[in-house]
């Protein structure tokens, strides 16, 4: 066998139809077309999702309410009240609260809620921090660091 033997399958090719070649041919006058229109003509026909020149739904939809951001961050969050239960003056950083047994789950990057009492004073580096969140932990003599 070489290439040139090579063909496909017989009955694999059917031949396409003859558009506009006479009535006996079977698609003649207007090719299975209609009358008339946007649709009848040469390259005629819309893209995908237009509509008549209306604002189309692909860009009517985010404009309503209740729809989600497109590029939303994911945070691990935690609250003030957990990191109470760590030594005074520690680093808190995402790796040091997984070894801790604190969190469980890492689903990005660290953000402090403020939630709960603070006393002792932390180090804490995180990605972001609620405005009480940063409040508390100063308050109780830390310090906030925010991690890019």
């Amino acid at each position: 066998m070489r290439l040139n033997d090579v063909r496909p399958q017989k009955g694999s090719k059917k031949r396409p139809r003859r558009l506009g070649r006479g009535v006996s041919a079977g698609q003649g006058a207007s090719a299975g077309k209609g009358m008339r229109g946007q649709k009848a003509r040469s390259g005629g026909g819309t893209r995908p999702g237009f509509e008549g020149g209306q604002q189309p739904l692909y860009r009517r939809i985010p404009k309503l309410k209740g729809f989600p951001l497109v590029n939303r961050k994911n945070y691990t969050t935690i609250n003030v009240e957990k990191l109470a239960s760590l030594p005074a003056n520690a680093e808190v950083t995402l790796t040091s609260l997984k070894e801790a047994g604190i969190l469980t789950a890492v689903k990005g990057p660290l953000k402090i809620l403020g939630d709960g009492e603070l006393s002792v004073p932390l180090k804490v580096k995180a990605a972001a921090f609620t405005g009480t969140a940063r409040s508390k932990i100063e308050a109780a003599g830390g310090s906030c660091e925010v991690l890019e």
